[in-house]
């Protein structure tokens, strides 16, 4: 490897390669529909991937493969939406656009503004100010309170206060030193913790609930001290467990459907049949763009995007966007064991473990190895509140494989 950092030109253009393949099946399926939007529309994808990647290969020096990656799963998501709903298929794109801008935007300031670790009690306050709006002027959708629309525009604060999440631990834990002078530091941090997913059970939002407690409880087992805490946790997540299955009608529901769906086919396990129907008849290699019927499952787009893959696309893609999260939460670890700063150390270790955690519970869900919850496939799936917090997440991972770069180059230039 060069000085100057990771060059990805090959996998730049075997990414376009691959844009231009996808695009043309995609105007094979559409036939003598293919309009100038519709040309337009893929047009626009490869160009805003190819250049976005091109890029960042000029203005950053850290591992530009997880761009790349993200991209890859960006493409293959796009197309499918866009061969679901074509007006969906541009509004994505419309996201996505503002997704890229956001991550740029994120790498610029992260990079040229310091003392990050010092802002924890901003990162606590904002988290509860997007509770507070939440609940003020939050909408009801799939049982849960966690969708607030302003001007027609809708977005889960949620999205949002996860990565606040990340900052407070990665804030608490690079400077313990100081509060170690607080007799229950630790069980402060417990608290604010568990205060959020508190609000988030009277949202009724538990796959977030889930997901924040998964990020806290792993950075909890590799940063504290006092590994009682840590057995505190897990019997505190098997009470709360126990409180959401007990409380929530629609949780009964979805483990019901979860255990036997067969026997619920025609009311709460409707869902989880047609996905398996719908990946059993991809087969290895798809029945073919546009050949399929996504439109059996409710909000395929959404929660069941990855079940449409399979059936259309095939098992073989199904796997590939299965490794490329594998991948992309490798290399996040990377960043992480390698990061000399333990601030930027725990957060490339928080994002990953967020990207892995998120993926697994839809991913398991829609397979039927666990429950199903209303999250989406990071990247893959519709939807402008998750394009846009995980673009934002894989600019602050960026940075922080930057880091790296710029510690290695120092070292060179000592040696």
């Amino acid at each position: 490897m060069s000085k100057k950092g990771i060059r990805p030109k090959s996998p730049r253009n075997l990414l376009f390669v691959f844009e231009i393949l996808a695009l043309l099946l995609l105007f094979v399926y559409e036939g003598d529909k293919i309009d100038r939007l519709t040309l337009g529309t893929g047009i626009g994808l490869v160009i805003i991937i190819y250049l976005s990647n091109y890029i960042l290969t000029k203005i950053s020096y850290g591992d530009n493969y997880i761009f790349l990656i993200v991209t890859m799963l960006i493409s293959i998501g796009i197309v499918m939406i866009y061969r679901i709903d074509s007006s969906l298929g541009i509004k994505q794109l419309i996201w996505l656009s503002i997704g890229i801008f956001l991550f740029f935007l994120t790498y610029f300031i992260l990079k040229y503004i310091r003392g990050w670790k010092n802002f924890i009690y901003l990162y606590i306050i904002a988290s509860y100010i997007l509770f507070f709006i939440t609940f003020v002027f939050g909408s009801r959708k799939g049982g849960a309170i966690n969708w607030v629309s302003f001007g027609g525009i809708a977005f889960q604060p949620a999205e949002i206060t996860k990565l606040l999440v990340i900052f407070i631990l990665a804030s608490y834990y690079s400077d313990t030193s100081r509060w170690k002078e607080l007799k229950y530091g630790p069980y402060y941090l417990m608290g604010i913790i568990y205060s959020f997913i508190l609000l988030l059970f009277l949202q009724r939002d538990l796959g977030t609930a889930l997901v924040f407690y998964g990020i806290f409880i792993m950075i909890q087992f590799i940063y504290e001290e006092d590994r009682k805490l840590v057995l505190y946790n897990i019997g505190l997540f098997a009470i709360g467990g126990i409180l959401g299955y007990t409380l929530f009608d629609h949780v009964k529901i979805r483990f019901q459907a979860w255990l036997n769906p067969w026997k619920y086919i025609e009311r709460q396990g409707y869902q989880i049949t047609q996905s398996l129907f719908a990946i059993a008849e991809g087969g290895f290699f798809g029945r073919g763009l546009g050949l399929g019927y996504p439109d059996f499952i409710p909000v395929v787009y959404t929660d069941f995007i990855f079940s449409a893959i399979c059936e259309e696309m095939g098992v073989f893609t199904g796997i590939g966007i299965i490794m490329l999260f594998m991948i992309l939460v490798y290399r996040g670890f990377k960043i992480a064991i390698s990061q000399e700063s333990l601030f930027y150390k725990i957060l490339a270790l928080g994002i990953s473990i967020l990207f892995g955690i998120q993926s697994f519970i839809i991913l398991g869900g829609v397979l039927k190895m666990i429950p199903l919850t209303g999250l989406t496939l990071p990247f893959v799936s519709y939807g402008g509140s998750s394009i846009l917090s995980s673009f934002i997440a894989l600019g602050v991972l960026q940075i922080c494989s930057e880091e790296i770069k710029i510690k290695e180059e120092f070292d060179e230039q000592r040696d």
